[in-house]
C-alpha cells in the first residue's frame, strides 16, 4: 500500500515547474560537465588578447664599475630600450586563429549540452514507460483480486447460483458485466500465457470435457480451489513484478536527478500519460540542419584555425624589426687631462664634455634557415587537409545515424499503429467474452486471458511510445535542435 501511496504522490501531476523543459533547463544550469565546458570556452577566449598582443619591450642596462674615458667625457652607464614588431598581418592571423580555438571550445559547450539533453529526455521517458508499468500491472492485480473472489465464490457454493460483477477494462471504466453462475461449465484447469510488464507466466489447459458445474461434486471442487490458488500464484508474480518496477523507478529517478546535479533522493514528476511526440522533419530538413550540428562547426572551426596558422606561419618567416634607442651617461672629463688637451682643436671641450648621448637604433632579424619555416608550413597544410576529411567523414557519420534513427522511428511508429489495433481488437473480444463467461459458455481462464492480452497491449504501446520519443529526440540531437 505504501508504495501505491508514493507512486502516486509523484505522478499525479507534472506541475509547471516539474515540466520537461523545466528539467532541461535545469540540467543545463547545473550539469558540472556542462559547466567545465563552459568554463574550458571562457578560457579559450581569454587566448585571443593574448595572441594579438607585442612581445614585452627589451630594457638593457649597464654600468661601468670604473668610468670610461671617451671623446665626450667619462662613460658611466648604457641604458638600451627595444621594442620588437612582427611582419605586417601576423598579429592579425595569430588573433583569428585564436578566435578559431575558441569557437571550437563553445561548439564543445553546445554537444555537450545537447548529449545533456538527449540525456535527459531519455531518461524521462524512461521514467514515464515506468509509470504506465506501474498503472497497468496495478490494476492488472485488482482484477486478478476480483477474480480471486468470484472463483472463491463458486468454489465455496459449487451448485448455487452467485452474482458476481466482472470488471472492465481500464479505459471502459464504468461498464460493468454481471455473470450469473447457473448453467455455467465447470472449469478444470486455468490456462493463461501474456506478458505483464516484466512478468510471463504460462499455466497449461486441462483436455477432456467439461460438466456442469453443479454436478461436478468433489471434482468441482478441486477445480475451484485450483483456481483460487493460481489465481493467488498470478497475484503474487504481479506484486513482485509491482516491487521490480518500483525498485526500477528509484534507480532511473537516481540517474535522472544527477543528470540535474541534485539529491537523487528526490521524487521525479512525470505526467500521468504518456503522450507520443510530434515529428514533423522532411529528410531535405534534416539534411540541411545537419550542417549547424556542433560536431561539424568545431571540425570547420578547427580547420579555419589551421588556415590562420598557416598563414601566421608565413607571415613568422619574414624579417622582425625592432625600433630602440640608446641612452650614455657621460661624465666630464677634467681639463688637467693629457689626452684631452691633445685633442683641444678637435673638439670643443666647453660644449661637448660630459654632455649624455642619446642614438636611436634599429634591429632587423634575418631567418636565413628556412627549413624551419618550411616544415611549419607544412604541417598546417597537413593538418587542415586532416580537418577537410574529418568533415567529410563526420558528415557521412551523421547521414547514416539519421537513416538508422528514422528507420527506428517509423518501425516504432508502426508498433504503436499494431498495437493500438490490437488493443482494440482485444477490447471487442473482452466484451464478447465476459458475456459469454455469464452465459456460462466461457470459462475463467479465458476471461483472465483476455485481460492479460489487454494489459500486455498497452504496455508494449507504451514501450513503443517511449521508443518513438526517444528516436525523435535522438534527431533533434542530430540537427542541434535544443529547446523549444
Amino acid at each position: 500500500m505504501w508504495i501505491a501511496l508514493w507512486f502516486s504522490s509523484v505522478t499525479i501531476y507534472a506541475s509547471e515547474t516539474d515540466s520537461l523543459t523545466y528539467y532541461l533547463r535545469m540540467a543545463a544550469q547545473n550539469n558540472p560537465q556542462v559547466k567545465a565546458a563552459f568554463a574550458g570556452y571562457k578560457a579559450s577566449l581569454e587566448r585571443i588578447p593574448q595572441a594579438g598582443a607585442y612581445a614585452d619591450p627589451e630594457l638593457e642596462i649597464g654600468y661601468f664599475l670604473e668610468p670610461m674615458e671617451t671623446l665626450m667625457g667619462k662613460q658611466k652607464a648604457d641604458l638600451t630600450l627595444m621594442q620588437m614588431f612582427p611582419w605586417f598581418g601576423t598579429q592579425k592571423a595569430a588573433r583569428t586563429e585564436a578566435a578559431e580555438m575558441a569557437r571550437m571550445k563553445y561548439e564543445e559547450f553546445r554537444d555537450s549540452r545537447n548529449n545533456l539533453y538527449y540525456s535527459v529526455k531519455s531518461q524521462w521517458y524512461q521514467l514515464c514507460n515506468l509509470n504506465e508499468q506501474y498503472k497497468n500491472t496495478a490494476a492488472n492485480i485488482e482484477l486478478l483480486k476480483q477474480l480471486e473472489q468470484l472463483a472463491i465464490r463458486r468454489f465455496s457454493a459449487p451448485g448455487s447460483s452467485a452474482g458476481v460483477t466482472v470488471r472492465q477494462p481500464i479505459v471502459s471504466a464504468g461498464q460493468n458485466v454481471s455473470a450469473a453462475s447457473s448453467g455455467m461449465s465447470g472449469m478444470s484447469g486455468m490456462a493463461t500465457s501474456s506478458n505483464v510488464g516484466t512478468v510471463s507466466t504460462t499455466q497449461p489447459v486441462s483436455g477432456g470435457n467439461m460438466a456442469p458445474m453443479a454436478s461436478m461434486g468433489s471434482n468441482g471442487a478441486t477445480g475451484g480451489l485450483s483456481d483460487v490458488l493460481r489465481i493467488q500464484l498470478e497475484i503474487s508474480e504481479l506484486e513482485n513484478a509491482l516491487q521490480t518496477i518500483h525498485s526500477n523507478r528509484i534507480a532511473a529517478e537516481a540517474a535522472f536527478n544527477a543528470l540535474l546535479n541534485r539529491n537523487q533522493q528526490l521524487p521525479v514528476a512525470v505526467p500521468d500519460t504518456l503522450i507520443q511526440s510530434s515529428y514533423m522533419f522532411t529528410d531535405q530538413a534534416v539534411t540541411d540542419s545537419l550542417f549547424s550540428n556542433p560536431m561539424l562547426s568545431m571540425i570547420d572551426a578547427e580547420k579555419r584555425a589551421y588556415k590562420a596558422k598557416a598563414e601566421m606561419d608565413k607571415k613568422m618567416s619574414y624579417p622582425m624589426f625592432g625600433i630602440g634607442l640608446q641612452y650614455s651617461i657621460l661624465g666630464k672629463t677634467s681639463s688637467g687631462s693629457s689626452d684631452m688637451n691633445t685633442m683641444n682643436t678637435a673638439v670643443p671641450m666647453n660644449s661637448m664634455n660630459g654632455k649624455d648621448m642619446i642614438m636611436p637604433m634599429v634591429k632587423i632579424s634575418i631567418p636565413i634557415f628556412r627549413k624551419k619555416y618550411n616544415a611549419q608550413q607544412r604541417e598546417s597544410a597537413y593538418y587542415r587537409q586532416a580537418s577537410e576529411l574529418k568533415y567529410e567523414d563526420m558528415l557521412n557519420v551523421m547521414i547514416s545515424d539519421y537513416s538508422a534513427l528514422k528507420q527506428q522511428l517509423e518501425e516504432a511508429s508502426r508498433k504503436i499503429t499494431l498495437y493500438e489495433k490490437q488493443y482494440q481488437l482485444s477490447l471487442s473480444t473482452y466484451h464478447l467474452i465476459t458475456r459469454e463467461f455469464s452465459a456460462g459458455s466461457a470459462t475463467l481462464t479465458d476471461v483472465i486471458g483476455v485481460e492479460r492480452q489487454l494489459l500486455d497491449y498497452r504496455l508494449k504501446k507504451s514501450e513503443a511510445v517511449a521508443d518513438y520519443n526517444t528516436r525523435v529526440a535522438g534527431i533533434e540531437k542530430l540537427i542541434a535542435r535544443s529547446l523549444e
